[in-house]
């Protein structure tokens, strides 16, 4: 990758790092995956976003004016801005995005947050007009969405356009190449609208294993990754170039039941896997204490969180008369359940590489072999876990996570509407209850009484057992030490990343211009 070019004092080098797996679209309006979520958030831009501190602030807007009582927004955009082909910047392309985003035909988990959208107005180039129909507390946050050219999509199927390889953005890095599997390379942007990023190209380079990416690490041929837990605990030498971050996750870890499987209909089933499952195994065996047992969707450090709620206390015996009650028998002879003939069974499946899930799945099937239930394993690549059994509803149960936003809003993951494919409830959760909570969570500005609602939601998702919530996790990234200007803030590492930079007597990689 080194190749020879002067480096100007401040700017230059590239930046190195590691992905589990590959993206599935470089278009924000389709990709649902953290992979591609990576990669799009340097090549395309929101018309907000969110500071270090997690406020919202413009982006490609640089201004805005709520009126009506919050049901109008009004957005004055950047007037300096252009596309990565040179094209301006204007509001028709927030427009067409707003378009692509309610249109049924388009592939995206994102439709509920622009469906309470009465009107789209153009007032001129750089202003535009949203009316909502009813209050939704996240508008604004929702217009962080990365808005897309309408001149590269206008013409051909949007779902399937080559620009959803060949990303055309607004953002500080432009597309170079992506060869499948293997790399994205993105270069910085030299007409950024904030100015050119001093890194002057980021790599990332897919390694579908944590233990194969701590070797690269090693040998310092990547610049940064997420440890696992025993990674960070490891040899200090290891990390003699890095430096080590720690911090809370805003994010959880799930066991998640497919509820469209006869086996998972009956909550007391749920219920009794709930109670087979020994956390304190897995925060001590996996996280090594690096992380908290988990009760619900939402992290212990956001304000929807309920306290209150009491995890399933680890019990066998319990987990064992729940199964009866649901009809099935215990086998003396084998310790299973079965009935009519039928062993009580199912596979639990989880993505390659993640080396903290693959634990967890290992650990639930030897505690619920003890509760008289068989559990096989399958580990599977990261793209066609998500196309071919995510998406497709292909599993029994799956160890998944969700990186939550800021906003408590959890309309796309849990309301029975958003079932079809490319859509977060892939689990096929349905409950009126929860629906209208959701709802009404989304339609309050109050956020003592939206608190109250989150409270409840929390409490009733716990007690349904959709999922059986793990663990909240903590973040364990390392940066290489060359690099200047990453810092712990609230919203972590890596919210100024357009400033790092490199002293040129530690520059690695010298860039062809």
């Amino acid at each position: 990758m080194a190749c020879l070019a002067a480096a100007t004092a401040g700017a230059g080098d590239m930046y190195v790092s590691a992905a589990l797996g590959d993206a599935s679209y470089l278009n924000p309006v389709l990709a649902s995956d953290s992979a591609s979520g990576t990669v799009n958030d340097l090549v395309f831009n929101g018309l907000v976003k969110y500071d270090k501190d997690i406020r919202l602030t413009g982006d490609l807007a640089e201004s805005w004016d709520v009126s009506d009582g919050g049901l109008v927004i009004t957005f004055h955009l950047r007037k300096n801005v252009r596309w990565h082909d040179g094209k301006p910047f204007t509001a028709e392309d927030v427009r067409f995005t707003y378009e692509r985003l309610i249109d049924p035909k388009v592939k995206t988990p994102y439709g509920s947050d622009y469906e309470l959208v009465k009107s789209f107005a153009v007032v001129n180039p750089y202003t535009v007009r949203i009316t909502y129909r009813q209050k939704f507390a996240p508008a604004l946050e929702s217009w962080g969405m990365g808005i897309l050219p309408k001149h590269v999509f206008s013409q051909g199927d949007f779902n399937e356009h080559p620009a959803n390889r060949k990303p055309v953005g607004t953002g500080p890095y432009r597309f170079k190449e992506w060869k499948t599997d293997e790399k994205i390379v993105l270069d910085a942007n030299p007409d950024y609208f904030l100015g050119k990023p001093k890194i002057e190209r980021c790599v990332f380079r897919i390694i579908p294993d944590q233990a194969v990416q701590f070797l690269e690490l090693r040998n310092e041929s990547i610049d940064d990754m997420s440890l696992t837990p025993d990674q960070w605990k490891a040899y200090p030498e290891f990390f003699r170039s890095y430096n080590k971050f720690r911090y809370p996750a805003f994010m959880y870890t799930y066991l998640a039941f497919n509820l469209k499987n006869p086996l998972f209909a009956d909550k007391r089933m749920r219920k009794a896997i709930a109670f087979a499952i020994d956390k304190k195994d897995i925060i001590g065996g996996v996280l090594l204490g690096m992380g908290k047992a988990a009760t619900g969707p939402f992290p212990a450090q956001s304000w929807a969180y309920n306290p209150d709620v009491k995890d399933y206390e680890y019990d066998t015996t319990r987990a064992k008369a729940l199964i009866e009650e649901c009809g099935w028998q215990l086998n003396a002879k084998d310790g299973y359940f079965y009935k009519d003939g039928k062993r009580l069974e199912f596979t639990i499946l989880t993505n390659q590489g993640n080396k903290m899930r693959s634990l967890s799945a290992e650990i639930i099937q030897s505690q619920l072999r003890r509760a008289g239930i068989k559990v096989n394993i399958r580990i599977v690549e990261w793209s066609s876990f998500i196309h071919q059994f995510v998406n497709k509803k292909n599993f029994d149960a799956i160890i998944l996570g969700w990186t939550v936003g800021r906003d408590p809003d959890q309309y796309s993951i849990w309301h029975s509407g958003q079932q079809d494919e490319g859509q977060y409830n892939f689990i096929s959760y349905n409950n009126p209850a929860v629906d209208r909570l959701l709802e009404e969570g989304r339609g309050t500005f109050d956020q003592a009484k939206r608190t109250s609602i989150y409270h409840r939601l929390h409490r009733i998702i716990f007690d349904d057992v959709p999922y059986v919530f793990l663990y909240y996790p903590e973040s364990l990234p390392v940066i290489h030490k060359r690099f200047r200007g990453p810092e712990i803030a609230p919203l972590g590492v890596g919210w100024n990343f357009h400033d790092w930079w490199v002293p040129p007597a530690e520059q690695k990689y010298r860039l062809a211009e």
